[in-house]
């Protein structure tokens, strides 16, 4: 059983690994701002802010004994004391090795709790040394800085004792915070269900009005009867039925006074739950807003990152390129946050590795050599948030494009050239397309902005591009601020409901039959002197519809990206607040549909995912882009690659997994075998190795390419040497793709063959 001590020290370690990872987020920052060359008055607000991060992050590790943190700290701190002064020269191999040591931090900190710190402990004592070495270089080492002063509210420590969380703060997982936002949001539904009951009470308690004029209209004529019963005789005539129409006449009178009542009863419940209904709704607004602003974080939270991995990837490819953020400031919903990480870093990447050109070229072409790239975030009609990622490069050649579609057959020669230039570019996000000339473990897939698009669209936004030869690329993000609601249209579709979110309409109107036209066999209405396809909402869903041709008909003009279709349906009833309910597991992914909602009736309503519906569209009128074309399934025996390893293990490895995947393998040990097996078979890949004896996989691709009955042959290089240098040594000899060892991956050399051959 853990001790009391070691409990403490164990949450005691949890906390300082949070704490560690914001220190060291914003020591990363601070370095790239410092190399990018600001301002004295920047550069001295960000040596302050960096220098209290380390400082802070050096006793928060001796709080919990972590020397090696404590003594890369203590380092980190002299030096930006001698660059400070001025007795340090900034250089890019300072950088280099302030970044290297910040990564040892990292690594440090996150395994401070395992055994698995000790094996970075080497690179510890190295990265220390060298610091000592750099600062003695020039000068002696300065001995440890006093603790700076610090405004109130800082979060740097003076002591091991004193409190590293801000006054009024408090960790909570995000697992916790969840699970009492979804809470939160259901109380959405009682809101709905407690103004949709007020409705019903409220027509209902004017229904005795109708009741009360028609027994003004019949009371006469009942009390006429009354008296009659009450002054006849028997001898005058008085029948048998007296008696029964006397007790009709009681029964009348009676219930005159109990609908009276239950009138006023009615008036008075329906005027309670009309208070009730706005006290519930104003609590669960203010609930929800609430709960809002505790999800809502700062972009900057995300982007952080983006300046050192923009450093990093423009230091490997050659290239000098600056990073501009702006509206780092505005708040998002943190899921949404979680989810767009990974489609800003594709772009990011897609501008630095496809856009910005080499120095040699941009001075060549009149402009900078240090390339520039802005990722600009600003808000968009209230509860939207736009995102411009923009880069000053070449643009996109839409030929290049259409190119890669036809090679891909994605579109027949003849649509292709039918397109516009928005519609060539459109084609970027389609899977596998790709205008780079050489795959690598940067670029070439296609797979990145396909990915953008399906994480975007997921999260109900809409992506266009748009792009200039002398401007170069700019990428733009519409996304809604938060993730599970918004407000939709609920319309009918026969007896079916759907709900339609209002970000996708463009507007809502009515049309006479007369006025859709026929265009190239196709149903048109005009708007704003636009012909606009009108596509039939149950025909798309392929759901029964009622068979009524209606002179009005109820249209949706719906918009997605660039392109815009409107929908007939059968009625636009209203609209409303709703709340995303995600569909189960074996529901992932459903053509057309997006989610589903619970309506204030109770029933559980479809939400239509409107990208897809006009992508269905499209389809189903002819027109416009066709998905890509599944890849061929390989057959034993079908396709042959000649692999040459000259490692015994790599090539018994790489005949595994290609013989597992259905291909016929023969292997070589160096270029020279393998171009001689080439020669007397037939082959339809080649997967070489690049460092093997006598000829290597660079001299062995150049001796294919040479060869005219090869000069199209395939050729993937599977190696170890990932420097830039060595990719561009790939793209001149001719490889068709170029993959790292370091960041092997079986599927990714799978996916690249079958797109090879």
């Amino acid at each position: 059983m853990p001790t009391p001590d070691a409990v403490l020290l164990k949450r005691l370690l949890a906390t300082f690994k949070v704490e560690a990872r914001e220190h060291i987020e914003a020591i990363a920052s601070g370095l790239v701002g410092l190399e990018s060359a600001p301002s004295p008055e920047t550069k001295k607000s960000i040596f302050d802010a960096t220098f209290r991060s380390a400082h802070s992050l050096k006793g928060a590790a001796r709080a919990v004994n972590a020397a090696e943190i404590e003594t890369l700290c203590h380092a980190l701190e002299s030096v930006f004391s001698a660059l400070k002064r001025q007795e340090l020269s900034p250089s890019p191999e300072l950088f280099d090795l302030l970044h290297r040591t910040v990564d040892a931090l990292g690594q440090l900190a996150e395994f401070i709790d395992s055994a698995s710190s000790s094996s970075a402990r080497p690179r510890v004592a190295e990265l220390s040394e060298s610091l000592r070495a750099l600062l003695a270089g020039d000068h002696p080492a300065p001995p440890l800085p006093a603790v700076p002063e610090v405004a109130a509210g800082s979060s740097a420590l003076t002591s091991p004792e004193k409190r590293r969380e801000p006054v009024g703060t408090v960790r909570v997982s995000t697992a916790k915070l969840d699970a009492v936002l979804l809470q939160a949001e259901e109380m959405l539904s009682a809101k709905q269900a407690a103004s949709h009951h007020a409705a019903m009470l409220g027509r209902i308690s004017r229904a005795p009005y109708e009741w009360r004029r028609k027994w003004a209209k019949l009371r006469p004529d009942v009390r006429l009867v009354q008296r009659t019963i009450e002054t006849g005789d028997e001898g005058n005539g008085r029948s048998a039925a007296s008696p029964h129409l006397a007790r009709i006449v009681e029964f009348l009178e009676w219930s005159g006074d109990f609908v009276e009542t239950l009138d006023r009863e009615l008036v008075e419940l329906a005027g309670t739950s009309l208070r009730d209904e706005r006290a519930v709704g104003a609590m669960v607004d203010n609930l929800l807003d609430e709960m809002k602003k505790v999800v809502m974080q700062p972009f900057s939270t995300l982007l952080d990152v983006f300046p050192r991995f923009v450093r990093e990837l423009s230091r490997d490819q050659g290239k000098e390129v600056e990073l501009v953020i702006e509206g780092g400031e505005i708040e998002i919903d943190r899921r949404i946050l979680e989810e767009m990480k990974d489609p800003l870093i594709h772009l990011v990447r897609n501008c630095l590795d496809h856009g910005i050109e080499l120095p040699a070229e941009r001075v060549r072409r009149g402009k900078s050599s240090r390339g520039k790239i802005s990722l600009g975030i600003s808000s968009r009609h209230g509860n939207n948030v736009e995102l411009l990622i923009k880069d000053d490069g070449g643009g996109i050649d839409a030929g290049r494009v259409k190119s890669a579609a036809l090679k891909l057959r994605l579109l027949s020669p003849e649509k292709l050239d039918l397109l516009s230039e928005r519609e060539a570019l459109s084609l970027i996000f389609q899977s596998g397309l790709s205008t780079s000339p050489m795959v690598t473990d940067i670029s070439g897939l296609g797979l990145g902005l396909a990915i953008v698009k399906e994480k975007v669209e997921k999260l109900s936004g809409t992506l266009a591009v748009e792009t200039n030869g002398a401007e170069g690329t700019s990428f733009r993000i519409n996304l809604p601020l938060t993730l599970t609601r918004f407000h939709g249209v609920v319309v009918r579709v026969g007896e079916q409901l759907f709900v339609v979110p209002n970000s996708h309409v463009e507007r809502v109107m009515r049309v006479r039959r007369a006025e859709v036209q026929t265009i190239e066999n196709r149903e048109t209405i005009v708007i704003g002197e636009q012909a606009v396809s009108l596509a039939q909402l149950h025909e798309v869903l392929e759901v029964a519809a009622k068979p009524v041709a209606p002179d009005i008909l109820p249209i949706l003009v719906l918009t997605s990206v660039s392109q815009r279709v409107a929908f007939a349906v059968d009625e636009i009833l209203y609209e409303q607040e709703v709340m995303v309910k995600t569909l189960g597991r074996h529901l992932v992914r459903v053509r057309n549909i997006a989610g589903a909602t619970v309506l204030e009736t109770g029933r559980v309503v479809p939400i239509l995912n409107v990208p897809d519906l006009i992508q269905s569209a499209i389809r189903q009128s002819g027109t416009g882009i066709h998905a890509a074309a599944p890849l061929a399934v390989v057959a034993t025996g079908k396709k042959s690659v000649l692999v040459a390893e000259d490692s015994i293990t790599s090539r018994t490895l790489l005949k595994n997994i290609l013989e597992s995947a259905g291909y016929q393998v023969v292997t070589a040990v160096d270029g020279i075998e393998a171009f001689a097996k080439l020669r007397s078979g037939e082959f339809d890949l080649v997967v070489s190795d690049v460092d093997m004896p006598r000829l290597n996989g660079f001299g062995l691709t150049a001796k294919i390419r040479a060869d005219k009955k090869f000069s199209e042959l395939p050729v993937i290089l599977v190696t170890a040497l990932d420097s830039r240098e060595d990719r561009e040594h790939g793209i001149d000899v001719g490889a068709t793709a170029y993959i790292v060892k370091g960041s092997f991956d079986q599927s990714n050399l799978l996916d690249v063959i079958r797109r090879s051959i």
